[in-house]
């Protein structure tokens, strides 16, 4: 069994992720999935599992971190 990528841990029911680059990871939990897979906001630094937003190639976790780092017309959900 390969040990998880983030944390080293080497557990019975881990499992496989390949990325749409072609990389391939193992992880022993969605925590540490996450942590190495999900992109960070890039005004707050918070790990981005839902939707998010995107201006350019620039993510953040919602309308109000875009608009603190000045990018407009962008929006939640309604």
């Amino acid at each position: 069994m390969e040990p998880c990528a983030a944390c080293g841990n080497t557990y019975d029911r881990a499992f496989t992720v390949t990325t749409h680059d072609g990389q391939t990871h193992t992880f022993d939990s969605f925590e540490c999935a996450i942590h190495v897979l999900a992109p960070t906001c890039a005004h707050c630094g918070v790990r981005v599992i839902g939707h998010g937003l995107e201006a350019n190639t620039t993510v953040y976790c919602c309308d109000h971190c875009a608009k603190a780092d000045g990018v407009t017309g962008l929006r939640d959900s309604v």
